[in-house]
């Protein structure tokens, strides 16, 4: 178990060719950014990635954990609220890894339930949920769209015909206008990236940015993980530029099988132009995943409006608990916990009333709420 942030650090090399060899893996599962993402969100003391070595001395598995904050004993990932998957790391040419890992999870434990969140179907976890040997319980968790990675013409056949032709009309007007793109190379990250953030939130002025993408912490994230993704091809950064200007940019994160775009910004100049940035951004994204051989285009997580237009297919991340018989009650009570919370969140959905009411209870403030 690796429990210091320098040794994790140094792990680099290591941890790269383990992903590489797991092609279940996606672009969060990279050291760059889990090592960066610990840099900025970690908490002292609380560093518990579990290491699985072979005879040889070779790195065959990986889980990058931490001991959650709160009453219970938890072990959960890496990656927190700003991380659409989480998995773990089992290399494909070594079959008792995913077995070797489940014992030494099981051994890593020490009394504290280990709690995964957003595991992908078909993640590598899969396999060492199905090895673990205590109680454990399968949950739902968020919601993902994924397209096909296939050039926009191929989208654009998943649409009525009346609305696809409105959206090659839409993609005419921006090539008339004289938009361009170009993909940053790694020296020019750091500055792609700052001008990506100011863009991000002037886009959301008065209308709600997410907090933590204002954040300094998260800017420093960013820069940290991205420089090296964008080396290694695990991550794309765009700049769309009218008259010389950049008026929209994209970060997408990329692995062999999939592409996800996972932030961008775009100047509010362009809405009173009429450009459809959103289409603007999948045009390019298409035509960048599929040259480049994946098979899915992933929205990551969220089932917005603006996405549902192109038909997309719905997969539902999971969250998979797991815990030995003396800490069976935990996992329950923790499980319990999720399913209530799920439940009064489907209330609210269903019965606009709920909220309302819950909303005059004492001590509750519009918006407010648990995690």
């Amino acid at each position: 178990m690796c429990r210091d942030e320098e040794r994790f650090g140094r792990l680099a090399a290591e941890w790269t060719a383990l992903y590489g060899r797991c092609s279940s893996a996606t672009p969060f599962q990279s050291h760059s950014w889990l090592h960066s993402w610990w840099l900025s969100y970690g908490r002292d003391g609380a560093l518990r990635v579990v290491l699985v070595r072979d005879g040889s001395g070779a790195l065959v598995a990986a889980a990058p954990l931490m001991r959650a904050g709160g009453p219970l004993p938890v072990l959960t990932q890496l990656g927190g609220a700003i991380t659409d998957f989480t998995d773990v790391l089992l290399d494909d040419e070594c079959p008792e890894a995913a077995a070797a890992l489940a014992r030494a999870l099981a051994r890593a434990a020490q009394g504290a339930v280990i709690d995964l969140r957003e595991v992908r179907p078909g993640a590598a976890t899969e396999r060492v949920f199905a090895q673990w040997r205590g109680p454990r319980r399968r949950l739902p968790d968020s919601l993902c769209l994924e397209l096909p990675a296939v050039p926009m013409e191929g989208l654009l056949e998943r649409i009525p015909s009346g609305k696809a032709q409105r959206v090659r009309a839409k993609l005419r007007k921006m090539d008339a206008l004289g938009i361009d793109s170009r993909i940053v190379t790694g020296d020019e990250v750091p500055e792609a990236l700052d001008r990506l953030l100011k863009l991000h939130q002037l886009q959301w002025r008065g209308r709600g940015v997410t907090a933590e993408h204002t954040s300094s912490r998260f800017a420093q994230h960013l820069t940290r993980a991205v420089r090296p993704m964008v080396e290694r091809g695990d991550a794309m950064v765009t700049e769309f530029r009218l008259a010389g200007d950049v008026v929209a940019a994209d970060l997408t994160l990329m692995s062999p099988r999939l592409a996800g775009g996972y932030l961008y910004g775009a100047d509010p100049a362009l809405r009173a132009r009429k450009v459809d940035v959103a289409t603007m951004l999948l045009r390019h994204g298409a035509r960048e995943t599929s040259a480049g051989g994946r098979d899915t285009l992933s929205m990551l997580r969220g089932t917005e409006s603006y996405k549902q237009h192109w038909r997309p297919e719905t997969v539902r991340n999971q969250r998979l608990m797991l815990a030995a018989r003396g800490t069976a009650p935990l996992l329950w009570l923790r499980a319990g916990a999720a399913d209530g919370r799920r439940w009064a969140a489907a209330q609210v959905r269903e019965r606009p009333w709920v909220g309302r009411a819950l909303a005059r209870l004492p001590g509750r403030t519009p918006g407010g709420g648990g995690g």
